[in-house]
């Protein structure tokens, strides 16, 4: 029966009115443009998707110099980066009064920490392969002759010879509970030309971690490029002309190298050094044999090695060595490529192993 207030049968299905129960003209103006921004919203999402991610740039002071980073990801990484750099400072941080490397100088009964362990067991190694000319106990002798912590006059031969017997990679030995025995009382470590290398792998390691294949990791010139640079190009590091430069100002380059998924490590006398008031001048690189700053033809060392922390530690056992001994290495250790500038009767010239240079 009809109810006469409502002419809708009771009994009769409510149905919903459909896309056909609308005028043609009113279903094109309402639903076309949205299905339309629909289409275009879900391109824009998937491209998006698909886009490369960007290029990330980050740049900070730490170890007494600064790093430089560029590294490809969605993430801004800095904070991360800088939490692995202060690990390495709190490790092996001569400037840091409460690092691992500060205490045991003072003679702190210390559990080193397994940054510091990796470090002395690659410095050991390399002391070996180098035959002592990178020797991380030398700090007494760098102090010596003003470029540590203490200035003051030059040496005399006889403090040289009495700092001498406070100078050996040999008689710093790591115990199985990771403390540090010394066979003597006055020896100093000073890993400072090593560290900043093992700074670049840390981050670099950090990076991996993450997912990031393209970067450069740059600390005080110590550099790792992995994957291309923002041009989809092997990264481009120059090595700067030997030209004497104690302020740190000129950047005037003797060659650009095109280099992927590699470390390199630049060591060299032409920065830092002094000129006494007699005019003799005075390099920073110590001889650990002899105790005295080096004197001969080579003037710059790079390296190129597996890690930064190898490229480091060698660069500067060749500028102890100079060019004849560093070339008997190369021949023990195929895995190093080197590019020296060296001093010939007054004519900068250079030797390269470098591969593709």
């Amino acid at each position: 029966m009809t109810d006469p207030l409502n002419p809708i049968d009771s009994d009769q299905k409510f149905e919903p009115l459909t896309p056909d129960d609308a005028p043609k003209s009113q279903w094109r103006q309402w639903h076309l443009p949205v299905l339309v921004l629909l289409v275009i919203a879900s391109f824009l999402i998937i491209n998006r998707r698909n886009a490369p991610a960007p290029y990330q740039t980050d740049s900070g002071a730490v170890f007494g110099t600064f790093y430089h980073l560029s590294y490809q990801s969605n993430d801004n990484l800095r904070a991360g980066v800088e939490a692995e750099l202060h690990r390495v400072d709190s490790s092996l941080s001569m400037f840091n009064p409460a690092s691992i490397i500060s205490r045991l100088n003072r003679g702190e009964d210390v559990e080193v920490d397994s940054l510091f362990a990796t470090v002395f067991s690659l410095a050991e190694q390399v002391s070996a392969n180098s035959g002592g000319a990178f020797d991380i106990t030398v700090a007494p002798l760098v102090n010596a002759w003003g470029f540590g912590f203490k200035n003051g006059t030059l040496p005399d031969s006889a403090q040289v010879d009495s700092l001498l017997q406070h100078v050996g990679y040999q008689c710093v030995h790591l115990t199985a509970d990771g403390r540090l025995q010394k066979d003597d009382e006055g020896i100093i470590l000073d890993c400072s030309a090593i560290a900043k290398g093992f700074g670049v792998d840390v981050v670099a390691n950090y990076l991996r971690r993450q997912g990031v294949e393209n970067f450069m990791v740059e600390i005080g010139g110590e550099v790792i490029v992995n994957g291309t640079n923002p041009k989809g190009e092997a990264w481009r590091v120059g090595i700067n002309k030997p030209i004497d430069d104690s302020e740190s100002i000129s950047n005037e380059l003797e060659t650009v190298l095109s280099l992927s998924d590699c470390a390199m490590a630049t060591s060299g006398n032409y920065r830092n050094y002094y000129t006494t008031q007699d005019g003799r001048r005075v390099a920073h690189t110590i001889d650990p044999h002899t105790g005295y700053p080096v004197q001969h033809s080579l003037l710059s060392a790079t390296v190129l090695a597996p890690t930064c922390a190898e490229a480091d530690a060698y660069a500067t056992s060749f500028m102890v060595m100079g060019m004849d001994s560093a070339r008997n290495v190369l021949a023990r250790h195929p895995e190093l490529q080197v590019f020296f500038i060296y001093d010939s009767l007054g004519v900068n010239r250079t030797f390269s192993t470098i591969r593709d240079l």
